[in-house]
């Protein structure tokens, strides 16, 4: 007896959405943390759609180079150099080899910098990121704090190459340099220093996840035996440029969030140092204020 669908047939799964199950279970497989995403966010890359527009590609129009990508994702390769591009908050940046690839929970240190500028009695801020990688915090807090003066440094040559390409026409003050001496112009003028910089130990190599560890340049990720060898320059950087009642953000791992405050101390002429958690609330960044005269 035919079963009845009200004069309908029901649609047959497309062939793509077939091909992402699929994929997803191979990504699964090979140890991908975000399988399905990774899956659709390729699918979507190669056949030129975005993600909630796969269901619109004809079976027809299936591209066999989907699995090419698949397959070095499987490898572990990122998703973003496969794509040649990462989103942050409300940006897309260009992103590739050479440069590190930023990450979701960087997102909040960003968040809280830019509550803490429109919490400051400042008409045009000043604002300094040191050690930017691909630009992603300087060209948020440039454009969700529109009257921001925003100034950024980065070393590594290879990385500048594709920041370059993502302040192109922004008003990003973009300096190649040593995060440790940069800026000498803005001594005492700065009313925020944020940085993410590298912060894992040495001897944590082994467990880093193999995108970060294998792709991400090894100046982006380790700082000593302890991870905080930067921080501790850092922190005499920021006491330079910024201005009395200034702030600094920094960015740090999770496992870190107990060490990271102590190295902003009074002593060192340093004013309400504490930790911050992430969305997923764990311990990752570290705020202080430079001491009023």
């Amino acid at each position: 007896m035919q079963q009845f669908t009200g004069g309908r047939t029901p649609s047959p799964r497309s062939v793509l959405l077939a091909e992402v199950a699929q994929a997803t279970q191979r990504l699964a497989d090979a140890g991908v943390p975000s399988p399905r995403n990774d899956a659709e966010e390729l699918a979507a890359f190669v056949h030129g759609v975005k993600r909630g527009e796969l269901h619109s590609v004809k079976d027809s129009d299936f591209d066999a180079r989907y699995w090419e990508v698949i397959a070095r994702r499987e490898q572990r390769e990122p998703l973003q150099h496969i794509t040649g591009r990462a989103y942050f908050r409300y940006l897309e940046l260009q992103v590739g080899p050479g440069v590190f690839v930023p990450r979701p929970e960087t997102e909040s240190v960003v968040g809280w910098a830019i509550d803490a500028v429109r919490a400051m009695d400042v008409v045009e801020p000043c604002i300094v990121d040191l050690c930017t990688g691909s630009g992603a915090i300087a060209l948020a807090l440039a454009q969700e704090v529109p009257r921001s003066r925003v100034h950024a440094v980065e070393l590594s040559e290879d990385a500048l190459h594709w920041t370059r390409k993502n302040v192109a026409g922004s008003r990003v003050d973009l300096r190649q340099g040593n995060a440790l001496d940069a800026f000498p112009d803005l001594d005492g003028q700065v009313d925020l220093v944020i940085s993410n910089p590298p912060y894992i130990p040495l001897t944590e190599w082994e467990y880093v996840a193999p995108e970060a560890r294998d792709y991400d340049p090894e100046l982006a990720l380790f700082s000593g035996e302890d991870g905080l060898d930067l921080i501790r320059g850092l922190e005499r950087t920021a006491h330079r440029l910024l201005r009395p009642g200034g702030v600094v953000v920094i960015e740090h791992a999770d496992t870190q969030g107990g060490q990271v405050p102590w190295i902003f101390t009074e002593e060192r002429g340093w004013a309400d140092a504490a930790d911050h958690p992430d969305l997923n609330n764990r311990p990752r960044f570290a705020t202080a204020r430079k001491a009023l005269p």
